[in-house]
């Protein structure tokens, strides 16, 4: 499973922070918006873009949310607005939006398909709002992924929470992410809790869709830039490798640009 990580926190953080002011400035916008999940991936992008001494809006957009994803975002946006004058929130009930949703496409198909496209209709009404937000006050969406699920897994909604304008801790593996975390002074309540999408309005976590946690999953991110094939590896090692090789596979499509057919001259 993956070392300890080593990277230089304060250096990381200090990069971040020039990287999105520099951005911000040269695109001519105002500052950023970030949807507030609780989770421990958008605490430090917001606190990321708090830094900039930007404005920052912080948007929860509750639909029909577990209450403990409700009390963790909170408590993150209220010790955000004490530590940072240019933070400020909101929150979009989108729960009578999704209801309106479901009642007005077909019901008809299979149970499983139908419970996943309404919960990436989640992850794509609450891209819609934070776009709205942007919008109308001249703000960037700042991007919550880490690298196992931007690059790795897949581990998100394809213009869903994978629309977004730039991606702050992308290239972060989800262990560094808590080291940034700890070191940014995240609630332990955030730190502490288990990873989790809350697109189904439970408490299930990411490691109950995904088979396997953020750990082994970065071990076999790692393992598979080595060149490791399946075979390598026997017991749960091999289970993990398998996980990590099948979704890698299979969610290209969100990692990849979209396809364009070109048109030749000749055919023009």
């Amino acid at each position: 499973m993956p070392k300890k990580s080593t990277i230089q926190v304060e250096r990381v953080n200090t990069h971040i922070v020039n990287w999105l002011k520099s951005y911000a400035e040269n695109a001519k916008v105002n500052g950023f918006v970030v949807g507030i999940s609780g989770g421990v991936d958008s605490a430090v992008t917001s606190t990321l873009c708090a830094q900039t001494g930007l404005p920052t809006l912080c948007v929860e957009m509750p639909i029909h949310q577990a209450p403990s994803h409700v009390s963790r975002g909170r408590e993150h946006i209220e010790q955000l607005k004490k530590r940072f004058s240019n933070v400020t929130n909101v929150e979009t009930d989108l729960t009578s939006v999704f209801e309106t949703f479901k009642k007005e496409v077909p019901n008809d198909a299979d149970p499983e398909k139908i419970h996943l496209s309404l919960a990436n209709t989640r992850a794509r009404l609450r891209m819609t709002t934070l776009y709205y937000f942007a919008g109308i006050r001249g703000l960037l969406v700042a991007g919550t992924g880490n690298k196992v699920e931007d690059f790795g897994v897949g581990f998100y909604t394809k213009y869903g929470d994978g629309g977004v304008d730039l991606s702050p801790i992308a290239d972060l593996m989800k262990s560094e992410v808590y080291v940034l975390g700890k070191f940014l002074k995240i609630p332990v309540s955030v730190l502490e809790a288990s990873p989790t999408d809350g697109l189904f309005g439970d408490e299930r976590t990411d490691e109950d869709q995904l088979g396997a946690n953020y750990d082994e999953l970065e071990w076999a991110m790692l393992e598979d830039e080595k060149g490791k094939i399946p075979s390598d590896f026997s017991g749960r090692e091999k289970t993990i490798f398998e996980i990590y090789k099948r979704l890698n596979t299979i969610n290209q499509h969100k990692m990849k640009e979209i396809p364009v057919c070109f048109i030749s001259n000749e055919l023009k």
